[in-house]
Order: structure tokens, then C-alpha cells, then sequence
């Protein structure tokens, strides 16, 4: 039976993982993120479809837990195919800019911020777009969509903050246990689990949020691209904060003290 590891183990894998990262050249960093927000609409049209699907025969809570169980399996996807949202590089390459000395590296480390959520939004963007055409989606997969959609756009900005901040945490969470798996059964295990968390909360991730609220804008007239942008800018500070305060800092504390 594997060991689990130490903390300080966990940390030097991290470190050792966000030094790749940091590492990567901008046609890397561009097409990593890029797929990765390709991905994650495969869970966000997953979870439509089968809310959709169950809407009519079972009750609204049934219908939510089972919609949040299909989007989790894009997360899987996410963690095994080694594409990156935009909040998975708060714990490795943070962990490997502390260790560097110098400017360098957290220069390096705002560049992976900015691209990643970036291509995030277009890669997302472009699926969205894809799936939006008259036809593609099942009726009842749309209007399920168009409702996440509504119920994110109609969030107070205190509560789109406060659950943004969560959602931050959590995804920071997972990339922290993932370096602590020793097989890929154990990461596909926590990758699930996060995802069905992330869907279920419901939480406020800054991608995953947009890439809903398009699927509102291009499905429907009841949600508009002010909705957007205001949700991008709380999710994205929620996110940062809760990801970088609530858990980068407090394990490297852990294992720096």
C-alpha cells in the first residue's frame, strides 16, 4: 500500500510542477488553456442535457444533484488531460515563484494568469458559440442552461463575491490533493468529487460562470453582457482571494513553518 505523502512532499511536488509551468513558452500557455476551456463546456452541456432530460419527471433538487454529478466529469477531463483553468495556478506556480528569487518568476507567473484566463474565455467561447446553433442542443438542455444562467445574473454582488471566493478555494483545493494522489484512480477520484462540489454549491468560478452566462446571452434575451462582465470581475477577485489567501498561503505557512 502507497504511503500518503507529507505535506512538505506535497509542496515539492507542487513546486516541481509549477516550475514546469512557469517554464512553458506563450505557445503552450496559449493552447493548454485554450483546450482547457474547450473541455469544460463539455460539463456545462452535460449537466443541461441531463437536468434537462429530468426536469419533467423528478423534483428541481434531484434534477440539480444529477446535473451537478455529469459537469464534475468535465473536471475530470480537465485534471487527466493536464489542460488548466485559469484558478489551477494558484498553488503550483505560486508555490514555485516563493521558492525563486527575484522578479522573474512572479512576472512569469502574472503572464500564466492573464493568458490562461484568457484562452479560458476564448476557447469556452468558441464551443458555446458551436453549441448555441439553432438545433444543437436538446430543447430542454437549453432552457436548463438559460436558467443557471438566470439564477448566476440575479446573484447580489456580496453573494456572487462570497461564493466566487469559495469557488477559488475549492478548485486551489484540488490542485493541492491532486499532487498528494499517487495514481491516476486517486486523481480522477478527486477531481470528480471537486466537481460535483463546484456544480453543486452552486459556486461561482470566474470561467465556468462566463461560459454559463454566454449560454444565457445566446440562448435567451434574459440575461445580457453586462451580467458578464460584471460576474468576470467578482468571480475573478473572489477567486484569487480565496484560492491564493484561504489555501496557497496558509499550506506553504504550514510547510514553510
Amino acid at each position: 500500500m502507497a504511503v500518503a505523502p507529507s505535506p512538505k512532499d506535497i509542496y515539492e511536488r507542487s513546486k516541481e510542477e509549477g516550475h514546469r509551468r512557469l517554464s512553458m513558452s506563450l505557445l503552450d500557455m496559449v493552447s493548454t488553456a485554450f483546450i482547457a476551456g474547450v473541455t469544460i463546456v463539455f460539463g456545462i452541456v452535460a449537466l443541461g442535457v441531463i437536468e434537462g432530460d429530468l426536469g419533467p419527471a423528478v423534483s428541481p433538487g434531484v434534477a440539480s444533484v444529477a446535473g451537478a454529478l455529469a459537469f464534475a466529469v468535465g473536471v475530470v477531463f480537465l485534471i487527466v488531460g493536464r489542460s488548466e483553468l485559469f484558478t489551477e495556478d494558484f498553488f503550483d506556480p505560486v508555490a514555485a515563484a516563493v521558492s525563486e528569487n527575484g522578479r522573474k518568476p512572479w512576472l512569469r507567473l502574472g503572464r500564466l494568469w492573464v493568458v490562461t484566463l484568457a484562452l479560458n474565455l476564448v476557447g469556452g467561447g468558441i464551443l458555446v458559440a458551436l453549441m448555441t446553433v439553432p438545433g444543437a442542443l436538446p430543447p430542454g438542455a437549453a432552457d436548463a442552461l438559460v436558467s443557471v444562467a438566470e439564477d448566476i445574473a440575479a446573484k447580489e454582488w456580496a453573494a456572487t463575491f462570497v461564493r466566487a471566493l469559495f469557488a477559488g478555494a475549492l478548485i486551489t483545493l484540488l490542485s493541492y490533493m491532486v499532487q498528494g494522489c499517487n495514481s491516476v484512480a486517486a486523481r480522477i477520484l478527486v477531481a470528480y468529487l471537486v466537481g460535483f462540489l463546484l456544480a453543486l454549491g452552486p459556486f461561482d468560478h470566474v470561467v465556468v460562470s462566463a461560459l454559463h452566462l454566454l449560454f444565457g446571452i445566446w440562448l435567451s434575451d434574459a440575461v445580457a453582457y453586462v451580467d458578464l462582465w460584471r460576474n468576470l470581475g467578482l468571480a475573478t477577485a473572489g477567486n484569487m482571494i480565496g484560492g491564493l489567501l484561504l489555501i496557497t498561503f496558509t499550506h506553504t505557512t504550514q510547510v514553510k513553518g
